[in-house]
């Protein structure tokens, strides 16, 4: 009695295990794909983000500085031009 109910139990579960597996297989992946294993370690440690010294830092800061310098200097010039006097 009681080997007939494990017995139908396994061929339920064995059904089931056959529906999921063909609901997840059909279902489109989302996302980026997977990395290839082939990857070796080194590569993903060498991965690291990079620092900026501080001397470059300055030169970015002044050529920006620059820049908007140059770009309020260029508004008030038109500005000037559009007031008349």
């Amino acid at each position: 009695m009681i080997e007939s109910i494990i017995a139908e139990l396994d061929v339920e579960i064995a059904r089931l295990q056959k529906v999921r597996a063909l609901l997840v297989n059909d279902r489109p992946k989302r996302g980026r794909p997977a990395k290839a294993a082939s990857v070796s370690p080194v590569e993903i440690v060498s991965s690291k983000k990079r620092v900026l010294s501080p001397e470059a830092k300055e030169r970015i800061w002044q050529g920006q500085f620059k820049r908007w310098a140059a770009a309020k200097k260029a508004t008030k010039a038109s500005a000037r031009k559009a007031s008349p006097k």
